[in-house]
């Protein structure tokens, strides 16, 4: 056996890992500083705060007592508070009864504190993660800005065609006759884009220097690729960005939904690509993926995908967008993923979609390596929309979870007394064996789809 040729596997999989725990860190370390920051305004004293698990690499303890600690597991990370026993908030019978005779010492322990300072605790790390995810979308949406009134072409994308007459800084006013509507009103742009036939050149009516004219350009929509989906048919095959796919199985295109279209039909079987990438063609064979997608009206549906997201032929003008637009907007993109995956979650469980759709840790390597390979950009775009899986899954009313405290603060409201120790203790060993079963569970799934 030649063991160069493991040279290329193992790098790739030392690139995914690499890129795991750095997305995992960062999400981890803002979800556990909400914990502690929130318990220290609250009153809590914090023992440890560390990231990772196992033997400590490197530890200070700060003017408040505080150990910050570095272990060597960087897969995950916890605070101890005072009177807790382990990471999971396990009650230390020993300390809260030593504290038990000093008010003052039972109040700085996270089983003594009030209820709503440890319910404010608890609460402050899936928050912070929602924080993070609003915060990163929020910028990401301010460095693109918004598409420019009226659409202006920004910078035409490369083609094979390079005799097109569009010209950035051209404003366009109609394409084959059709004067554009407004750009991201959706029903009028998408009754728009179905209404222009595919073919290799439109005519564009567009004003430039003051005066229209009209020029030919590419077909709006051409089958370029924008992005390459991780854990894809596409990303699998080297596809990239940039790509220009001239015809599948023999047949040339000239529009991105013919492409789709062919994908869609072929209910799974290979497909020949021809490819144009920097002046030059490659051929592709890949196999469509069955696909549970999210649909705007609700529920899922099942399609046949290769894995590639495509846009206009030119990169739009763009004005800069201000701050409240961009917060509106990366709001609204969280709240459609916790819907999402909400929908989707429950769609698993009554065996609506595959299960094959509830990714573990490998898989979530996997992306992690593919969405860094596509630029810092995309990286990012992955840590807040994975930050914002993080925060809704802590907050599953399972035992050990926040959620699952946050269940026994509500009984606590209620009744006017927490759970029982025994009670507790049971209700933790079971949490924690329904967070295994569901690890081995997306482990055997990350193996086998």
């Amino acid at each position: 056996m030649d063991i160069t040729g493991l040279i290329p596997q193992f790098g790739g999989f030392a690139y995914n890992v690499v890129a795991f725990v750095i997305a995992l860190s960062v999400i981890v370390a803002v979800h556990e500083y909400g914990h502690y920051i929130v318990g220290r305004w609250s009153g809590i004293h914090a023992e440890v705060f560390s990231l990772g698990f196992g033997p400590v690499l490197w530890s200070r303890v700060d003017r408040r007592g505080t150990r910050w600690q570095i272990a060597a597991l960087p897969f995950g990370g916890f605070v101890k508070f005072l009177g807790d026993a382990n990471a999971a908030s396990g009650k230390d019978a020993a300390v809260m009864a030593d504290a038990a005779t000093d008010p003052k010492a039972l109040r700085r322990t996270m089983h003594g504190a009030p209820l709503w300072a440890r319910a404010a605790t608890v609460a402050a790390g899936p928050f912070f993660n929602f924080v993070l995810s609003v915060i990163i979308f929020a910028a990401i949406f301010m460095s693109r800005g918004v598409t420019s009134d009226p659409l202006t072409v920004g910078e035409l994308k490369p083609l094979p065609d390079s005799s097109y007459e569009l010209q950035s800084g051209d404003q366009i006013l109609a394409i084959n006759g059709t004067p554009i509507p407004e750009f991201g009103v959706n029903d009028d742009w998408t009754a728009f884009r179905m209404g222009l036939k595919p073919a290799p050149s439109l005519d564009y009516l567009v004003k430039r220097d003051g005066a229209e004219v009209t020029v030919k350009g590419p077909y709006l929509y051409p089958p370029v690729i924008d992005t390459v989906v991780p854990r894809s048919a596409a990303m699998d095959i080297g596809l990239q960005a940039g790509d220009v796919i001239q015809s599948v199985d023999g047949t040339p295109i000239s529009s991105f939904d013919e492409l789709k279209t062919r994908v869609e039909a072929s209910d799974g079987r290979p497909l020949q690509l021809v490819v144009w990438r920097d002046g030059a063609t490659q051929d592709f064979a890949l196999v469509p993926r069955r696909m549970d997608e999210a649909q705007d009206e609700g529920g899922f549906a099942t399609n046949w995908r290769i894995g590639v997201v495509s846009s206009m032929a030119f990169e739009a003008a763009r004005e800069p967008a201000n701050l409240t637009t961009a917060v509106q907007g990366a709001v609204m993109q969280m709240g459609a993923m916790v819907t999402t995956s909400i929908s989707g979650l429950w769609h698993i469980i009554t065996g609506a979609i595959s299960t094959c759709n509830l990714s573990g840790p490998i898989g979530i390597a996997q992306a992690s390596g593919d969405t860094a390979s596509q630029g810092a950009q995309s990286f990012i775009w992955f840590i807040a929309s994975l930050s914002t899986a993080v925060g809704l899954l802590n907050l599953f009313p399972i035992p050990a979870l926040d959620g699952g405290h946050l269940v026994f603060y509500a009984y606590e409201a209620v009744t006017g007394q927490p759970p029982s120790d025994l009670a507790l203790r049971v209700m933790m060993s079971l949490g924690l064996a329904i967070l295994l079963t569901l690890m081995v569970f997306a482990l055997f799934n990350d193996v086998v789809c």
